[in-house]
């Protein structure tokens, strides 16, 4: 009975491990001009090759440098604590048009980084006159590093975008628990569906794959 009941705790705690191993990464599309706040100069444009045909920016032509206010908030219901990690569908001319500045709440302090130039949240956008994907980096004195962010708890987090140089484009952004990827297709990344828009625009909670929505539209309201 002893040897039995022992196996069964081994079968049991492979199985359980199998479970793990096997759960779905949270997967979240947003479009940028669905934003639940957007602040001048930062503003909506249009472009045939955007996903549904729109992105945000600080209108200005490449090599005017510039920017340093304005900005869009998205209002994120993550439904599991963990780590997260970011991918913006981007387009960046050249050396001075091609960073944001990032915060995503709660996980970073509530700090204005449009203000304090804190280069912890200085988004070094890679370079490329085409829409690309690029992981959300630390643009550090010392070089770039893919962030990574800590939720202790599921629930509302709100991740600021702010404008640090014109001509900037941000088309959309990719919200993920693989934080291990380093290049856009071991991340599985995806522009926005209309199920997507759909449930931006609702203020439904955002889905994770695998995992039914939840309405969070007196959240969403508050913010408006």
């Amino acid at each position: 009975m002893k040897y039995r009941t022992t196996l069964m705790l081994i079968i049991l705690t492979v199985f359980l491990c199998g479970i793990v191993g096997l759960r779905a990464e949270v997967e979240i599309a947003l479009e940028a001009e669905l934003a639940d706040e957007i602040v001048a100069p930062m503003i909506i444009a249009d472009d045939r090759l955007a996903s549904d045909g729109k992105f945000i920016w600080d209108d200005g032509e490449p090599l005017t440098g510039g920017g340093g206010a304005g900005y869009a908030e998205f209002i994120i219901n993550i439904p599991e604590p963990g780590d997260y990690a970011l991918w913006g569908h981007v387009i960046a001319w050249d050396g001075n048009s091609d960073s944001f500045w990032v915060t995503w709440q709660p996980a970073d302090p509530d700090e204005n980084a449009q203000a304090t130039q804190n280069t912890e949240f200085r988004w070094g956008v890679g370079a490329g006159a085409a829409w690309h994907w690029d992981r959300i980096n630390h643009w550090l004195d010392g070089g770039t590093f893919d962030r990574e962010w800590d939720f202790k708890e599921a629930g509302e987090t709100v991740l600021r975008i702010g404008v640090r140089e014109d001509a900037t484009m941000l088309d959309a952004i990719f919200v993920t628990t693989n934080v291990k990827a380093t290049v856009a297709a071991q991340a599985n990344v995806r522009l926005p569906t209309d199920e997507d828009r759909k449930i931006q625009i609702e203020g439904l909670a955002v889905d994770a794959k695998g995992k039914a929505a939840t309405t969070w539209g007196s959240l969403k309201r508050a913010y408006q």
